[in-house]
């Protein structure tokens, strides 16, 4: 009997170890598989057709960002090709990245059937489908009536809060204004007048440097740092490739600034200062990067660009202490002549659907993809981008505004601290205005009180010279709503040779970027101009002009 006992028990004994290594093996299967779940971040490639930085491997915020979303994105930038250029060379390998803005070149990937349609998607994604209205998001809809792409830029979340002038104007280094004690600057013969007196009288810098007073940037498409001053010069918007005249008779009226009084006495004056020595003799031939560089070693006084094409500028000042030295460029609203109304800055948002961020056919996960774009426009994950960590990278106060402490606002304006730990995702959706918060700026740089306190003492001193608190007061053009048709320019992005208009706006770029740096360096500007303007009547600009007025007309009529 008691053998019969032992054995039981020992029966029972293995049954129950059994049972404890069973428990045991699902544990360790349901931690392993958690722990599987927790690593399963979806990553993806994306390729952006514009100049930029990849972050380093191991970017702390990317990093944040992938554990809170699922999906890390790892960007490549356009490099040493054109953006045209760079998507036909993609779409000719048949390998393409999961994620793409391809500039002005998305009309591409929709012609090539690479681009999903979003219009499945958009509704089951609250903070996308209230990223638009349903009449903004119509405008995005191509030829087949689907939407590709998504433009993220120009968007702005309850109260407005733009500090900033993204826009184009002629910049001029802060101090080149208080040596000449602040003087109102309207015309652009005035503005070439103070640069000869500032050249004049300070030939190099303090630190040794031969001063440039002006430069220039032709290439590719950002040529427009040259060619389309003539627009804002005569007082018109920026639409872009056209002047749009709201005076005529008969409704608007699409006007070729290329062929304006203003656009020959503007590259005549440019002529008259090249031979002075007033503007950059390598003007015509520096590449962007060179162009950039050139403006970081803050010899350069002045030039006509659009502040997002050379931003980085104003974070190596700070990094080389050159901000201190009065280097920061500070925009003017000029015009032709005396006392003509402005429009260099736009006011509220532009809706530009020719570009934005698409995702391609052979992205691995779609509905993640969009989720993850949701996620972007979370209010935590909006912080996270642009503001980066509490309390390293920004401080709270007590009435719950954020803020940055001097030593912040230098790390996190240092490429190499910006390569390893912030992460903007700066062309996929965000927001400017106001946080949900109702307290902060979406924008460390649309903060007022941040924006003010970041300022260098040289540009403070501007400023209140001037009596403005920010860059839109500094260049103080004409405060009104943009027409129903602005800006013209997010249509003709998209033209191809496929139609009689395209091809004539094809073939005026080209005779522009030939001819406008010739002009410049003319010795015989009065024969030179009349060959230009043959050359360029010859490419038809009729044809591209008389598709423009039929867009303008049909955007006029929606009103």
């Amino acid at each position: 009997m008691s053998s019969c006992i032992s054995i039981k028990k020992a029966k029972n004994a293995i049954l129950l170890l059994c049972m404890l290594v069973a428990v045991c093996f699902m544990g360790s299967c349901t931690e392993a598989e958690e722990n599987e779940e927790s690593s399963d971040i979806l990553e993806l490639s994306m390729f952006i057709a514009m100049s930029g930085t990849e972050l380093n491997e191991d970017n702390y915020v990317r990093e944040l960002i992938a554990e809170k979303t699922g999906v890390m994105v790892r960007e490549s930038w356009l490099s040493g090709q054109t953006a045209n250029e760079a998507v036909g060379s993609i779409i000719a390998a048949g390998q393409y990245p999961d994620l793409i803005d391809g500039s002005d070149a998305m009309v591409q990937l929709y012609d090539a059937g690479l681009l999903i349609p979003w219009d499945d998607y958009i509704d089951k994604y609250p903070n996308i489908k209230n990223y638009y209205t349903e009449d903004e998001w119509d405008r995005f809809r191509q030829e087949d009536g689907h939407i590709y792409w998504c433009n993220v830029f120009q968007n702005t979340k309850n109260a407005p809060t733009s500090t900033m002038h993204n826009d184009e104007a002629f910049w001029v280094q802060a101090r080149v204004l208080e040596w000449a004690g602040y003087p109102k600057i309207e015309t652009l013969d005035e503005f070439f007048e103070l640069l000869e007196r500032y050249y004049e009288a300070n030939p190099l810098t303090p630190d040794g440097q031969k001063v440039i007073p002006y430069t220039s940037l032709c290439e590719d498409w950002k040529y427009f740092c040259l060619e389309n001053a003539p627009q804002f010069l005569d007082g018109y918007p920026n639409d872009g490739t056209v002047i749009v005249d709201k005076s005529a008779p008969y409704g608007p009226k699409i006007v070729d600034y290329n062929t304006t009084p203003t656009a020959r006495r503007y590259f005549q004056k440019l002529n008259e200062e090249y031979k002075k020595g007033i503007i950059d003799a390598e003007f015509a031939t520096q590449n962007y990067e060179e162009y950039i560089e050139k403006l970081s070693k803050g010899n350069v006084l002045a030039m006509c660009d659009q502040y997002w094409n050379f931003e980085e500028v104003t974070d190596l000042f700070k990094q080389n202490g050159r901000d201190l030295q009065g280097c920061d460029y500070v925009p003017l609203g000029l015009t032709i002549e005396k006392g003509m109304a402005q429009r260099w800055h736009t006011y509220g948002d532009t809706l530009n659907n020719s570009s934005g961020v698409g995702i391609t056919i052979t992205n691995p996960d779609i509905e993640r993809t969009f989720a993850f774009l949701n996620a972007c426009l979370d209010q935590e994950i909006h912080d996270l981008r642009f503001w980066g960590v509490k309390d390293k990278d920004y401080k709270v106060d007590q009435k719950g505004r954020y803020f940055r402490t001097e030593a912040m606002r230098v790390r996190c304006s240092d490429p190499s601290y910006r390569a390893s730990h912030m992460c903007t995702y700066k062309y996929l959706p965000q927001y400017g205005g106001t946080s949900d918060d109702g307290i902060n700026a979406n924008m460390p740089e649309e903060q007022l009180s941040e924006f003010q306190s970041g300022l260098a003492e040289p540009l403070k001193k501007c400023f209140e010279a001037y009596g403005v608190d920010s860059y839109p007061g500094m260049i103080g053009s004409v405060v009104e709503e943009n027409a129903i048709w602005f800006p013209m320019y997010s249509y003709s992005n998209n033209m191809t040779g496929a139609t009689e208009g395209g091809a004539a706006w094809i073939r005026m770029g080209q005779v522009k970027h030939e001819w406008l740096p010739r002009l410049v360096m003319s010795s015989d500007f009065d024969s030179d101009w009349e060959a230009y303007m043959k050359d360029y009547r010859d490419s038809r600009p009729e044809d591209f002009l008389k598709e423009m007025q039929k867009e303008l007309d049909r955007r006029a009529s929606l009103e």
